[in-house]
């Protein structure tokens, strides 16, 4: 990016270099990786109660009559399973070669309405790709740039937030996970990135710097992108960019779940070559790895696997939880229960486990 472009920034910008954040660029936004002590932001999620700043985000409304046969199209997931108002699904989008445009949530509102967000760094190329389809179904799609979204993430999270929205309070609390609702001014939806419960609540750009402050003093702690990075990976999800991208299937990156194979009649953009994928054998994976002596697992890191090949880490990071080194590696798909990951030129033994790595504040592995 040129330095005659200047980054996006979100409603919270000012709040946060007030707060004393370290702002980094992140996907073409200035975002706050930390305010202190990234571990401690991390604690306070898993042990208590912290907020994210995810206005960067892109919330998009898809209606029209038809909306249900367009998102079936352009979904990997089938939104067909959406049946009450307010539930949610996770889904990648791909392209014609079975490459992840992106991964976002979809919510189901009503039969001519359902909400989309998406990732940051992608939102502009996100949007394009959905205008692209929309004529056919006669579906239009809504950028909503007058939202802004916080997550409230933790054990006590929900209890904390909910002291903020008055009238609204017993409402959201009676929200099932994987659901939102529109409550007055506050879309309050049960759906987070952190491996914890909590809230992600869309509000008007003209009360999210109000919002945040309350927050604050409801005694939840206000956490950077540094975080996050460490909350999702123990919590085994997927970051856009790393671990998934329009050239790797989702079938290579732990992603198959997502994928509605059934109805075998419901034609989706990738189908063919996802199915092409499957008959002829899948040749990599994404496993989890946890190092097992001292050292750093990052991205890119050579991950050699005795008799199969070598791989490598799409993730890492030190795990605050487990205070251990975890990460994500694309392996092939023949590698066992050790591989070796090259750290600067030596050797070290790692472990392949099964993912998430902690999930509600309890190890998993």
């Amino acid at each position: 990016m040129s330095s005659s472009t200047p980054n996006h920034r979100t409603p919270l910008f000012d709040t946060h270099v007030a707060a004393g954040a370290r702002m980094v660029d992140f996907g073409g936004w200035d975002m706050p990786v930390n305010y202190g002590s990234q571990i401690e932001e991390h604690h306070a999620v898993r042990r208590d109660a912290g907020m994210f700043d995810v206005s960067h985000m892109l919330i998009a409304d898809v209606t029209g009559a038809r909306v249900r046969d367009y998102l079936r199209y352009v979904l990997a997931n089938d939104v067909a399973k959406l049946k009450v108002p307010g539930k949610a699904l996770y889904s990648c989008m791909l392209n014609d070669h079975g490459g992840v445009v992106d991964d976002l949530i979809v919510y189901f509102l009503n039969d001519q309405w359902f909400r989309v967000v998406v990732n940051a760094g992608t939102r502009d190329k996100d949007i394009a790709w959905l205008q692209r389809f929309a004529p056919q179904f006669g579906v239009t799609i809504r950028p909503r740039t007058e939202l802004a979204m916080i997550a409230v993430q933790g054990p006590n999270a929900r209890a904390k937030a909910s002291t903020l929205l008055g009238a609204h309070a017993a409402a959201a609390l009676q929200l099932k996970p994987f659901t939102g609702a529109e409550l007055g001014k506050y879309f309050v939806a049960r759906t987070g990135y952190t491996g914890e419960d909590g809230w992600e609540i869309m509000l008007p750009v003209a009360d999210v710097a109000a919002f945040w402050t309350a927050l604050q003093r409801a005694g939840v702690a206000q956490c950077g992108l540094g975080a996050r990075d460490t909350l999702r990976l123990e919590a085994g999800m997927n970051l856009y960019g790393n671990d998934m991208d329009e050239n790797v299937s989702p079938l290579e990156s732990g992603l198959t779940w997502t994928i509605a194979f059934d109805p075998l009649e419901r034609d989706f953009i990738g189908r063919a070559a996802l199915d092409s994928q499957r008959a002829a054998g899948v040749p990599r994976k994404l496993v989890g790895l946890i190092l097992e002596e001292r050292g750093v697992l990052r991205g890119h890191q050579k991950v050699v696997a005795a008799g199969a090949g070598d791989g490598e880490l799409t993730s890492g990071t030190f795990s605050p939880t487990l205070e251990r080194s975890i990460g994500f590696a694309r392996v092939p798909a023949g590698t066992g229960e050790q591989v070796q990951v090259d750290i600067r030129g030596k050797l070290l033994p790692a472990r392949v486990v099964k993912y998430p790595f902690v999930r509600n504040g309890k190890a998993l592995v």
